[in-house]
């Protein structure tokens, strides 16, 4: 029998459930309030299935997003997620099958770019998707700071406050719309992220609480969240070593990111505070006298972008100085290539496609990589990824396309 890739009806959706978590090595258990709960909130025409004399071996699911970028336009893009292939049927095409789809419904749709966080480094980039932000995690021993441990609140007029999840509720969303129009590479977050991030939604994972703290400026103005939890662990002296767990830090200043740092760093009994998924440029590291407390535990891609519409994209972000590039865009399946010339400036950019003589050739991956800033065209043309038809293009596109602040993605999706 022949394998049926197609959408998802309410009907199908537990067993499609189930594929999810047997292609993530999870307990396939799906209660009924965890598929009442997807079904709230999943777009079945958007949500694909592979299926086998009826069972579900493959899934593909793709939602609304806005993705914040250069200059802080928020882009309509195509966010994919839930991606599995049940471990009977690999290496049969059957994701290329459900993602050729999905980019071409986007495309018609009207998304100007598709998203998506890499479970694996090699499978995306033959879709066209580049490496666009990237991710550090340090681990900071609190004792080595150098910070004061008699610290006692922000020395600025600030103050931070320990909050309960309803408050979160009410003062998240609004701080969160503030941060991501400041930070490229930032993806917007729906109501859903907000029950499951609170621990309102349905889920076959448990839920432990966390703690929650807010930054307020002098005036009194919520500037910074910070969400953390902590282990328990005592050595055989009874002496307590724990370790506080970041699970997400938004500010909108300096100070209030300093301030929120500083609070996590010293709470009694803790030993050591991991940071969570950071900028790799964050500055973390500069808040601390010794910066050498905060080893990097991990490093790693993030998110990956596929231009769908290359000039909506390219006209969507600014750029740093006025300069002017022809671009040759390979891209096999058709959507996003061609050759464009692109005149960027401050304020923005006008992108046009032109029959002349290109600068630079690359493939929609690697736009994708340099799209948000976090790339370097010279290094890719150094490895042999980005082809300079003109001496000295690929130090314009660097200049065009680089940013003085690494893109940064908080969330996971």
């Amino acid at each position: 029998m022949s394998l049926d890739v197609r959408t998802v009806t309410e009907s199908e959706l537990p067993d499609w459930l189930r594929a999810v978590d047997t292609g993530f090595l999870r307990p396939p258990r799906v209660p009924d309030e965890y598929v009442a709960d997807k079904l709230s909130h999943f777009d079945l025409t958007r949500t694909r299935g592979v299926f086998d004399d009826g069972r579900c071996v493959a899934t593909f699911r793709s939602f609304e997003q806005g993705l914040t970028v250069v200059g802080g336009a928020v882009l309509p893009a195509d966010a994919v997620t839930n991606v599995t292939v049940s471990p009977t049927h690999r290496r049969r095409g059957l994701l290329g099958r459900m993602m050729a789809a999905d980019l071409a419904a986007a495309k018609e749709r009207g998304d100007a770019v598709a998203t998506l966080i890499a479970a694996e480094y090699p499978i995306y980039g033959r879709y066209g998707f580049g490496h666009a932000t990237s991710i550090t995690e340090w681990a900071i021993e609190v004792a080595r700071t150098g910070l004061d441990p008699r610290w006692s609140g922000p020395g600025d007029g600030g103050r931070i406050d320990l909050i309960d999840l309803t408050d979160v509720r009410k003062t998240g969303p609004e701080l969160h719309e503030r941060f991501r129009v400041r930070q490229p590479g930032a993806v917007s977050r729906d109501g859903q992220w907000w029950r499951a991030n609170t621990g309102q939604a349905a889920s076959t994972q448990p839920w432990t609480e966390p703690f929650n703290a807010v930054y307020r400026s002098a005036a009194g103005e919520v500037e910074g969240l910070v969400t953390y939890a902590s282990d328990e662990h005592w050595d055989d002296t009874k002496q307590p070593l724990n370790t506080v767990s970041v699970r997400k830090l938004i500010a909108l200043t300096p100070a209030a990111e300093s301030a929120l740092w500083r609070f996590v760093c010293s709470i009694d009994w803790v030993t050591t505070v991991r940071t969570g998924h950071r900028a790799p440029d964050d500055l973390l590291t500069r808040f601390l006298p010794d910066p050498r407390a905060a080893r990097i535990v991990t490093q790693a891609d993030f998110l990956w972008v596929r231009i769908l519409d290359t000039v909506r994209a390219l006209e969507a972000r600014t750029y740093a100085v006025p300069a002017t590039l022809t671009l040759e865009i390979h891209d096999k399946d058709g959507l996003a290539g061609g050759r464009f010339r692109l005149e960027g400036t401050p304020e923005g950019g006008v992108c046009t496609p032109t029959t002349e003589s290109p600068d630079i050739a690359l493939d929609v991956r690697e736009l994708g990589a340099l799209y948000l800033g976090g790339e370097s065209a010279v290094t890719l043309a150094a490895l042999g990824l980005l082809t300079e038809e003109r001496p000295g293009a690929a130090a314009v596109a660097e200049t065009l396309f680089r940013t003085a602040r690494r893109p940064w993605c908080p969330d996971i999706f």
